[in-house]
């Protein structure tokens, strides 16, 4: 069934998700803060834009967001000129980024007194995982919204599953991001010490990513580590304000996060090196310093 949609927000998660629900056939209408960015996606997708996420949202069935933290998603939904000036009751607010979960609660609040739909809805995948379809959603909300949204979310997700109320989802993406970065300093580590030992290191990851060791780190990223390549992928800023979110929750409820502390700690030192925009898996740097 062919519905209207709207999304807000085409960075390098959103631009390509918002164009494969254009291409499963539904009715997009775009915004993005830039809006040169907005004619560049209708040069490659069929849609429309609109110059406000109000504007966007206005008959919509769907409304996405994907931006880039909690001031930014408070700006495009309780903001002069956003998504819940003209939000439709029974319409269904579907929220893509990364935040946190105190947020996502107080928009399902907020959802629940105005008569539509929210569910916060965290990718993981990184922008491959956008550009291919196949990305992983945490979502929390109600079984209800879940239902009458899986078709459109499914148009860019390879996984999703919803993990219970309003904030779990967010919740989950904390958990995503804790394994991510613990994961990644150990395969720099792991790589540094196999290639100062003198061994070939795309030989050695071709054997142990069959084993015990593998992750989608290793199989993704390895043979860019080891030619020291960073200039792609989910940014070291992006992944420290993930950790953030992830460390303040942690003091509410009361988990050690030791490693996670550690690694951020070592991705303010990546940032020091001039990588703030490289790509996570750039932690292999400050060990090659």
């Amino acid at each position: 069934m062919t519905c209207n949609v709207a999304f807000i927000g085409l960075g390098v998660m959103g631009y390509p998700m918002a164009g494969y629900i254009s291409k499963a056939g539904h009715n997009v209408t775009v915004f993005n803060r830039t809006a040169s960015k907005a004619d560049k996606w209708l040069t490659e997708y069929n849609g429309l834009k609109a110059d406000t996420p109000a504007k966007a949202a206005a008959g919509a069935d769907y409304i996405f967001t994907c931006v880039g933290n909690d001031n930014d998603l408070r700006e495009v939904t309780f903001g002069e000129t956003g998504i819940f000036k003209t939000i439709k009751k029974g319409a269904i607010y579907i929220d893509n980024t990364t935040a946190s979960a105190t947020i996502a609660r107080e928009i399902y609040d907020y959802s629940k007194e105005k008569g539509f739909g929210f569910l916060d809805a965290p990718v993981s995948g990184g922008q491959a995982g956008a550009e291919n379809g196949t990305l992983t959603v945490m979502i929390g909300g109600d079984q209800e919204n879940y239902d009458k949204a899986k078709d459109v979310i499914n148009c860019y997700a390879k996984k999703m599953k919803l993990l219970g109320k309003a904030g779990n989802g967010q919740l989950a993406k904390m958990v995503n991001q804790i394994c991510i970065g613990g994961l990644v300093q150990g395969l720099s580590e792991a790589i540094n010490f196999g290639m100062n030992a003198g061994l070939n290191m795309e030989d050695v990851i071709e054997v142990i990513s069959k084993g015990a060791a593998q992750s989608w780190q290793m199989e993704n990223r390895y043979k860019t580590m080891i030619d020291d390549k960073f200039e792609f992928g989910f940014a070291v800023d992006w992944m420290r304000k993930d950790l953030k979110i992830a460390l303040e929750e942690a003091k509410k409820n009361n988990s050690l996060l030791p490693v996670t502390e550690i690694v951020d700690q070592y991705y303010g030192e990546v940032q020091k090196l001039g990588g703030s925009r490289w790509d996570t898996s750039s932690l292999i740097k400050r060990l090659r310093k």
